[in-house]
This record gives C-alpha cells, structure tokens and sequence, in this order.
C-alpha cells in the first residue's frame, strides 16, 4: 500500500465500496484510452491528408471515422502467420511488451480535479475522496520511466526473435536510439523535479496551479528537449528508423501480422496519448485552468486537461507530415552531441541556483558566472567533437591513398 498511499481514497479502510472505485477508475481509463487510440489514428490520417491536400478516410462513418473500427476488425479476422525460424515464445510475448507498459504510464496521469487556491486535486465518487487518476505512488515519474524502458524490449525482442535479418536490424537500431534519447528524457525531467521538490505526478501538477510555474526553469529548455526526445522514443517521424521502409521493409514487425500487428499498432498510438499526457502534466500545468463557470466547476479541469493533450497531438502529427526522416549518424549526433549536454547543462544550472537560494547567494551573480561555465564547456565538447571528426576525415584519406597505392 505504500506505493499508492498518496490517493485519500486508500488512506483509511479499504472496503468493498473503495475497491469498487478503483475498478472503475481502471475500466474508465482503459476504455478511454482505447477511445482515444480509434479517434486519434484517424484524427492523424484526416490531418495528414488535408496537410496534402488528399481526403484521407471518408467512407466508413460519418467523415470516415469508423475507419480504425473497420481495420481492427480486417486485422482481428486475418490470417495468424508464425516465421519457421522465429522464437515462438518471444515471438508472441514481444507485442504485449510493448502495450502493456503504455497503459500503466497513463494510470499515474492525473486527468482532473482542482488544485487551485491551495487545492489538492481530489474529487467526490459515491462519497469517497479521491485523485482522477488510477494511482499516484511518491515515485510516479520514475515509474513512467521504468515503463518507457520496459516498452522498447518489445520491439528488440519482436526483431530479434522474428528470425529474419531485417527486423533484427530494426531491433538493433531501437536499442541504440533508446539509449541516446531516454539520457536526454530523464534529465530533462529531472529538473522539473529539482524545480517542483516532489516525483508524484499530482504533487507536480498542483506546483504549477499558481501563475509562478516554472515557467523559467522547466518551459524553455527542459521542454523543448523533453518533446524532442518523447518524440524519438516513440519512433515517430522524424525518428522512425526502426521501421524505415525504404532499408528495412517495414522494420521490426515485418513478420507480424493478424492480432499482433494491431497490438504493436495500437501500443504506438497509445504511447502517443501516454506522452503527450505525461508532457501536459510536467510542463503545462496538467488539468490546471481558469474555472469560467463555477456549476460545472469538475469539468473545466477535465476540459483543459483535454485540450492540451490534444495539442501535443496535433504536433506530432504535424511533425510527420512535415519533416523528413533523419539519416542515422544525424540521429545519433542530435542526442548525444546536443540533447544529453544541453539538458545535463541546465540541469546542473538549476541545481546551482538552488544550492545559491539555499545559502543566500545572490542569483545575480550565479546565473552569469553559471552560463559562463557552461559556454565554457560548450565551446571545449565543439572543439573536442570537430578534433574527432578531423582525424576520423584523416583516416579515411589515408585509407584511400594506400587502396590506391595497392591498386
């Protein structure tokens, strides 16, 4: 009980009525995000096709949007196919890996209540007091990361054990693009929770219900870094190299078909939704909003929860229809050579100016001798990495004159 002991609703005996209310809080947020992956997948094709200029679905349903109901069920009826050489066991464990960890992200999601004036966020079922969301433990935010690491052995484990060499090297592309890029994630993360004292997700939201929230700290940089690296391990465009088309036929879920391949499709979309969610509620205040009708009061939380999710939605599908797909040595050089030392830097310029606050330093000068420092660094990583790339330029010349001299 100590890891979701933050709800009220387990703070006092737990009875039969208690455990009701925590199945429906579980079957609302699974149905809801079941919903949301149907409308979402065609929301992006719709947006996709006006971005150029297409119709995009439009027979099934009204303005096609029963066109993911229409798929699920081809797909759920279509033949079950099994690789001669694929690991049987793995081969049908790896789609549940990576759909399983997308769910448990979103229970620790507040997606309501009111936290302003001092609130904390809780609201009134059938006479209980409690969070709307499925669990907030104290670590919350460490548990998404846990589960974001989780997600990615489903799609090595799907290539590895496909027993075919494409999907293997589209496994092995996930590996190395998680590493550079859950770096770069957590240390942005880390300094929202350097900034707001508290890894609980509810505890995060109701740090930002006043109008000072952090809007310095953690909504420039650690943002900008935090979306772009959510957007690479999602495997979404511009960064969707495990399942490049043009090298890799259709990359780690080439040998899936049937229930299998709409399970990797649903955990992509579903890990779309958990991430924007997880970004509404670090960055942007989660369901924090003005209240413009105080009747309906528990809906306007609800209402900009909503909105703000859907924005980081439509942002992802703007970057897919947009920018290109990146070559590898570029995404490898984005996360480690700009990503990692940026988020490291501001992080460790945080920290000093908590430490200066702390002992009564004047921010005044911490701040510039702290950006002094850092340019500092900068300056020797560029020298350091352009050094590199000379001698590795060198090298290959060498490498050519002697081919030469042999011919």
């Amino acid at each position: 009980m100590m890891i979701i002991a933050l709800d009220p609703l387990l703070s006092s005996d737990i009875g039969l009525s208690v455990i009701l209310v925590m199945l429906m809080k579980v079957v609302i947020a699974f149905a809801l995000l079941m919903v949301s992956v149907m409308l979402v997948i065609w929301f992006e094709r719709k947006i996709v096709a006006d971005m150029h200029n297409r119709v995009g679905p439009s027979l099934a349903g009204p303005w096609g949007i029963l066109q993911t109901l229409a798929d699920g069920i081809k797909l759920f009826f279509k033949e079950d196919l099994l690789p001669e050489r694929a690991d049987r066991i793995v081969f049908r464990l790896a789609p549940y890996l990576s759909l399983v960890p997308a769910f448990l992200s979103f229970a620790i999601v507040p997606i309501g209540g009111d936290f302003t004036n001092g609130g904390d966020g809780t609201v009134s079922i059938f006479g209980h007091r409690t969070l709307l969301q499925v669990a907030d433990p104290p670590v919350g935010i460490l548990l998404f990361l846990a589960l974001s690491s989780i997600a990615v052995y489903g799609v090595m484990l799907a290539g590895w054990s496909s027993g075919s060499k494409y999907p293997l090297l589209g496994s092995v592309r996930a590996s190395a693009q998680m590493i550079s890029y859950e770096a770069a994630l957590g240390l942005s993360m880390a300094t929202v929770f350097l900034s707001s004292g508290t890894l609980s997700t509810s505890g995060i939201v109701a740090g930002q219900a006043t109008w000072n929230w952090n809007l310095v700290t953690t909504g420039i940089i650690p943002f900008v870094i935090f979306v772009i690296a959510g957007t690479a391990e999602l495997n979404r465009p511009p960064f969707d190299l495990v399942e490049a088309e043009q090298e890799l036929v259709g990359g780690f879920h080439t040998e899936y078909s049937s229930i299998r391949f709409a399970l990797f499709f649903l955990a992509e979309f579903m890990n779309m939704i958990t991430m924007s969610a997880i970004a509404v509620t670090l960055f942007l205040g989660g369901p924090n909003g003005p209240i413009l009708i105080k009747q309906i009061s528990w809906v306007w939380p609800i209402l900009w929860f909503f909105l703000k999710v859907m924005a980081f939605l439509f942002t992802f599908v703007w970057l897919r229809a947009t920018l290109p797909r990146l070559r590898y040595d570029q995404l490898m050089d984005l996360g480690w050579k700009l990503l990692i030392p940026a988020s490291l830097g501001w992080f460790l310029l945080i920290a000093a100016l908590n430490i200066g606050e702390d002992r009564g330093w004047s921010s005044l000068l911490v701040v510039p001798i702290g950006l002094l420092i850092l340019s500092a660094a900068a300056l020797l990583l560029k020298g350091a990495i352009k050094k590199a790339k000379d001698s590795n330029l060198d090298a290959a010349d060498l490498s050519e004159i002697s081919e030469g001299s042999d011919q």
